[in-house]
């Protein structure tokens, strides 16, 4: 399948193009408990591993981060120096812990009947080499083929102008779980071409939670004396009240252990990270001094990961840039990113008649000494920003005579940067041996670097005297310092194994799904996403829409109560304790045969079946669609509505919608979004 994964530092989401649009896919929401049941939760997959004193092996997922006794959060974040991480009593890299969390997803997908072989993967735009290179790395050790690493923000715009089709500048105002992130693009002529971009490390959600502990304890008089199983629950408490504060103006917290409840404030919540939130708009104004350019010039602000959906925060940013911030319900802050990659993986696949011109990130080059004061210096080949796939070369003299062997070392650097800026990084060393003892003048040689679309480097040296290959090869490794090369990273992923991988695996038995949220939870925004599908306990159905399926009215045929009782029966028996609404038209009851309508009119009597009265404005269909919306239900249809899409924008969000289908006398409910006319688009990153 044509696969995106955006990689978050705190969380993951997986998307796939279906041949018509995008589907984000529920993974692990078998493993969300009740009080975690949040819209559009069920499409994430926190990048988390833990271990858990009642299982072996290593935990990944929602399990990870809601059963553990230890978690390791935000491994992509420690993958800039692919620091160690203590397992049990065992120490892996920071890369062979992403590589579990790629490879858990890649088997939650197989669970879910579906496959993700190769994927466009997003980073941050202002991830550096080394993070890059470890992204890549993790995902091969996975099994999963990287297309290509797409900037975040573009993928985010990707995704936004796909809906949208129109040209602009874009400010992508990017700050979730680790990281803030602002980068301002520009969409004209289907091209998109990154023109600023800042960003700050280590500051996003993580760092709230930390505000907004020390608040509690504050408000508690001293710090609690808690177990490590207690301070993790303590942990998760505080991220709730953060989540539950976005929509709620106050919140009782619980502390483990004790029956005290403390009452915390979205007042003072936003007074304890005012300074965070002021340190995550300078990103955002240092790209507009980078532009020489004043708010105004700015077409569409879109706000992407959890935090910037926090309401303290779309202030700041509407207050600073003097106008509203695109909707959520245009451009879903937690799905957008992964959507965008899929958007792109598509192209890339051809699926999609559109332009993505890939490009460099950063300059590929070599080391050479300077002749002015013989420092080593780093030696640009392939400019910045290149499209790609590209080609270049540059010419080289050995040092000395008669050397038997030159180390050739490959850079990702920064022109302007001192060669050991620790924003330079070396990919790896390559050794080649001259075939023959010569003079220097004699021993010059030609270096070709062919860097893909795709961010493989192919390194070829020839012989400048009679066209001889000294070296000729693919950089399938990069190996220099920390970063281990794909065999050693699955060497380590042995380690993560023990003696269970999944929660599927022989033995462990998963803990049942809490389909229900809890009452005290407030509603969900109309436009937020059902719930996944499998976790879900709301449906409308579109009665008359499945009566006719399978029935052609031109031919003659009639629909079938009867078929679309047993389709409601089926989809009560797939999803056990869910509400059903059925909505049929008032033209059912003049279509069906004679013992149907005796049926049909004994159910809307009995209150199984509402019927549309005759003259109702949109029919049926826009009574399914209030309802859904009202009760932020899964609607269950074959029907796109598109003369409500407009009116109704959520009938887009991933997970709102069941097609029906009938094999071989059995109904089968699959995820489906309302098809839309094809429209032409481009990206470049």
């Amino acid at each position: 399948m044509t696969t995106g994964i955006d990689f978050g530092t705190t969380n993951s989401v997986v998307a796939q193009w279906n041949g018509d649009d995008v589907e984000v896919l529920a993974l692990d929401s078998e493993h969300l408990e009740d009080e975690w049941f949040y819209p559009s939760f069920e499409y994430l997959f926190p990048t988390i591993a833990g271990e858990s004193s009642l299982r072996l092996g290593t935990l990944f997922g929602w399990e990870a981060k809601l059963r553990s006794n230890r978690v390791i959060e935000a491994c992509k974040r420690m993958l800039a120096s692919d620091g160690g991480v203590q397992l049990r009593d065992r120490r892996v890299s920071a890369t062979t812990v992403a590589a579990g969390v790629f490879r858990a997803m890649r088997e939650r997908a197989v669970s879910n009947l579906t496959t993700i072989d190769s994927a466009v993967i997003t980073v941050p735009a202002n991830a550096k080499g080394g993070a890059r290179y470890r992204t890549r790395a993790a995902a091969r050790a996975a099994g999963i083929a990287v297309k290509t690493l797409l900037n975040e923000p573009t993928a985010a715009a990707l995704s936004y102008m796909h809906d949208i089709q129109e040209e602009g500048t874009i400010m992508v105002f990017d700050w979730g779980g680790g990281t803030i992130d602002v980068t301002v693009l520009e969409h004209k002529d289907g091209v998109f071409e990154e023109r600023a971009s800042r960003g700050v490390t280590q500051l996003g959600g993580l760092e709230i939670d930390k505000k907004l502990r020390e608040l509690i304890v504050r408000k508690i008089g001293k710090e609690p004396e808690l177990s490590a199983e207690e301070n993790r629950q303590f942990e998760l408490a505080v991220e709730r009240t953060k989540i539950r504060l976005s929509t709620e103006e106050s919140v009782l917290t619980r502390i483990p252990g004790s029956s005290k409840l403390i009452e915390v404030t979205r007042p003072e919540l936003e007074e304890q990270i005012r300074h965070l939130v002021e340190a995550a708009l300078q990103p955002a104004r240092m790209c507009l001094n980078d532009l020489g350019m004043d708010p105004t010039g700015i077409t569409d602000i879109l706000m992407i990961g959890g935090t910037s959906q926090m309401p303290c925060v779309r202030r700041a940013v509407e207050r600073m840039m003097d106008t509203e911030t695109v909707p959520a319900e245009i451009c879903h802050p937690m799905t957008a990113v992964a959507r965008g990659a899929a958007i792109a993986a598509a192209i890339m696949d051809g699926e999609l008649d559109s332009i993505l011109q890939v490009s460099s990130m950063y300059a590929l080059g070599t080391t050479a000494k300077r002749n002015s004061d013989g420092r080593r210096v780093f030696s640009e080949i392939i400019k910045p920003r290149s499209p790609l796939p590209t080609r270049e070369h540059k010419n080289y003299t050995p040092l000395k005579d008669y050397q038997p062997e030159l180390k050739i070392e490959i850079w990702e650097a920064d022109p302007a940067k001192e060669l050991h800026d620790p924003e330079n990084f070396q990919l790896t060393t390559l050794h080649v041996r001259y075939p023959e003892l010569l003079p220097r003048n004699e021993a010059s040689f030609t270096l070709e670097y062919t860097y893909k679309d795709d961010g493989l480097l192919h390194v070829k040296a020839t012989l400048d005297r009679d066209g001889r290959v000294l070296v000729d090869q693919e950089i399938s490794d990069f190996t220099h310092g920390q970063t281990l090369s794909i065999k050693e990273i699955k060497r380590e992923m042995a380690i993560l194994d023990g003696l269970s991988r999944t929660a599927s695996s022989p033995g462990v038995q998963p803990k049942p799904p809490v389909p229900k949220p809890p009452k005290s939870r407030p509603p969900a925004p109309a436009a937020a996403p059902a719930k996944a599908v499998g976790s879900g306990r709301r449906f409308v159905v579109d009665g008359s829409n499945i009566a006719w399926l399978g029935r052609d009215a031109r031919a003659g045929d009639m629909p079938s109560f009867a078929r679309l009782l047993s389709a409601v029966e089926a989809l009560k028996a797939q999803y056990p304790g869910s509400q059903v609404d059925v909505i049929v038209d008032a033209a059912l009851a003049h279509q069906v045969s004679q013992s149907d309508r005796r049926e049909l009119e004994k159910s809307i009597r009995a209150g199984v079946v509402a019927q549309v009265p005759a003259g109702t404005e949109g029919k049926a269909d826009r009574l399914v669609v209030m309802l859904a919306e009202r009760k932020n239900a899964i609607i269950v249809s074959n029907d796109s509505f598109k003369e409500l899409q407009s009116e109704f924008p959520w009938l887009l969000t991933p997970g709102r919608m069941l097609g029906v289908s009938n094999a071989g006398g059995e109904w089968i409910f699959l995820q489906r979004k309302p098809v839309r006319p094809r429209r032409r688009i481009s990206g470049n990153t």
